[in-house]
């Protein structure tokens, strides 16, 4: 009788469970169903909503890219204009010497078109790789020549033999307008690759060179078969191109269009030619619901019907236990900890791969915080310690001096003329001339513990870590004989010049911050005195941290009443009278 009793409670506790385990299996595929029905209805309204603002994106990123190309055409054109053996070759109307100048010029700039036009804009010389005759340029040259109105330079986009080109026309004046140099190059497949990394979006370029004429891909970032379908719609004749987006059925795929003339009709041709840019995206690749959402939400599926299945135990052991680990790494990750590698990489499950998100986490952050401290502690132009550093450097070589009764010394320098140097040679040469100097600052400093930094712009430092006011003075004294022999950076030779201001601690101060302001104040001491380095001395120092915190609280007390004003009246002595006053100012 008992065990009948305990089978019957064992078949009604397991019936139970089963149905306990049923009900809650249907209702999680119910909320499951629904989740990815709303989830996929959701993005697909979503996208389609998007889509039209992306492709207006799209177009400004085209322009953008456009202008881009363009300043680089003018930049080109205008250096070849300011040349001078192409301005000697122009006045003297060498018409040979200008054609391999103009070809010359425009392969170094990446140019297939340049052309040297009269003031009236008429076909003188050409070359380039086009070569293209005066039929092709001329009519192009005269368009160019309505927006260059006033000697100003101009683009625009141009049909040569049928392929759009990127055109500009650039005068050349002495000083007033003597002739116009025109350069440019075809649109190529680099465009739709540039414009698809910037903004993930197709870019088809149809040229036609009359109006009659069918449309013809001229570069695209779509299949071919995709850019022949495209070619053939109907597209406008005129007018505005696309408003909005369009949608174009180009096989099995929906795509998403906006439209933007380069050259409208008429504009580049006759006969009613024109250069139609068409931005375009995969709506069905838009509205399809992302594979790794369809993945993620599946395991969520799968991962709940095995916690069910397998119970709490199971769960425990297999979740909890491995996400305590890697909370336990993420403690780690928070307090600096980049070293330790994660556990759990050789697992295969979510486990695994939130393991190996937090190992790439790790290795990542631990990248940039050597990144930032690079940055934040070096100078990236000359290698050398930065202000920060310096000033570190400088506050553990007080404490280091303080304890055993040392002295540390701060040799500060300023560059003369780097202004001028970056003016009239450029800022390459400029750089050059920094790293220079550091390389032959460095080259001076022969003791180990001793640094020199770059405290920004053409300021240099040397910190003395074992250096007394008589060292220091050699050290600078060895500087400036340094400076004497001038720099060779490519074909220049530059001669150097340096303000070299001292200062020493516990003498001069007791503080890195001290230490390094009087030693600037010593340094542009020197600079306007020109006598050679120069020693701290408080008789230079007319803007005295004494000084400002007393002109600081003179101000502080006009604004809150703490002056007083008195009379004292003078007596004359023989009669006692009251002859005149003393007015005076108490500050209380």
């Amino acid at each position: 009788m008992k065990r009948l009793r305990d089978r019957l409670a064992r078949r009604l506790s397991s019936s139970l469970g089963a149905r306990v385990f049923a009900l809650f299996l249907g209702l999680l595929a119910v909320v499951q169903v629904a989740s990815f029905g709303a989830i996929s209805t959701g993005l697909n309204r979503h996208a389609r909503s998007a889509l039209p603002e992306q492709l207006m994106t799209g177009e400004r990123v085209l322009q953008s890219l456009l202008d881009q190309r363009a300043q680089k055409l003018v930049e080109g054109a205008r250096l070849l204009a300011a040349d001078y053996g192409f301005r000697e070759a122009v006045l003297s109307e060498d018409s040979a010497t200008i054609g391999s100048a103009l070809e010359n010029h425009g392969a170094r700039i990446g140019a297939t078109e340049a052309a040297w036009l009269g003031t009236d804009f008429a076909l003188r010389a050409s070359g380039g790789e086009g070569k293209h005759a005066m039929r092709d340029i001329a009519p192009a040259a005269a368009r160019l020549a309505e927006r260059a109105a006033g000697g100003n330079s101009a683009s625009s986009i141009e049909l040569l033999d049928g392929r759009p080109h990127q055109v500009v026309l650039v005068p050349m004046k002495a000083p007033v307008v003597v002739g116009w140099v025109l350069m440019g190059f075809p649109l190529d497949q680099g465009l739709a690759d540039d414009m698809h990394k910037l903004s993930a979006l197709g870019l088809t370029l149809l040229a036609r060179e009359r109006a009659d004429a069918p449309w013809v891909p001229a570069l695209t970032g779509l299949a071919p078969a995709l850019a022949q379908r495209i070619g053939r719609e109907s597209w406008p004749a005129q007018g505005p191109a696309i408003d909005g987006m369009r949608s174009v059925e180009l096989g099995d795929e929906e795509f998403g269009v906006h439209g933007k003339w380069l050259t409208p009709p008429g504009e580049s041709a006759a006969g009613g030619g024109a250069v139609l840019a068409l931005v375009s995206v995969s709506i069905d690749a838009a509205t399809r619901t992302p594979r790794e959402l369809q993945l993620g939400l599946l395991a969520i599926t799968l991962a709940a019907f095995g916690i069910f299945a397998l119970g709490s135990l199971w769960t425990t052991r297999r979740v909890t236990t491995p996400l305590r680990t890697l909370a336990a790494a993420a403690e780690r990750l928070g307090g600096g900890d980049y070293d330790t590698p994660m556990q759990g990489l050789r697992r295969h499950d979510e486990i695994g791969q939130l393991a190996q998100s937090f190992e790439n986490m790790r290795v990542s952050v631990a990248d940039k915080q050597q990144q930032i401290l690079q940055l934040a502690y070096w100078d990236p132009l000359t290698g050398l310690p930065n202000r920060v550093q310096f000033r570190d450097a400088v506050r553990e070589a007080i404490e280091a001096a303080g304890a055993r009764g040392g002295t540390v010394a701060v040799v500060m320098l300023d560059l003369d003329r780097f202004k001028h140097v970056n003016d009239v040679l450029g800022y390459r040469i400029g750089d050059l001339l920094l790293k220079g100097v550091a390389e032959r600052l460095t080259q001076q400093i022969v003791r180990g513990d001793d640094l020199v930094a770059r405290l920004g712009g053409d300021e240099f430092a040397v910190l003395l870590r074992q250096g007394d006011v008589a060292l220091a003075g050699t050290v600078a004294q060895r500087l400036a004989r340094a400076f004497d022999a001038p720099l060779t950076l490519e074909e220049h030779k530059v001669d150097l010049g340096a303000g070299i201001g001292m200062a020493c601690a516990p003498l001069h101060a007791a503080d890195a911050d001290t230490l390094l302001s009087r030693a600037e104040v010593a340094m542009y001491a020197a600079k306007r005195r020109t006598s050679g380095p120069m020693m701290y001395d408080a008789s230079i120092d007319a803007a005295s941290a004494q000084t400002l915190s007393l002109l600081s609280e003179l101000r502080h007390a006009v604004e809150h009443g703490e002056l007083r004003l008195h009379l004292q009246p003078k007596l004359a002595l023989d009669s006692g009278s009251v002859v005149g006053a003393e007015a005076l100012v108490r500050w209380q």
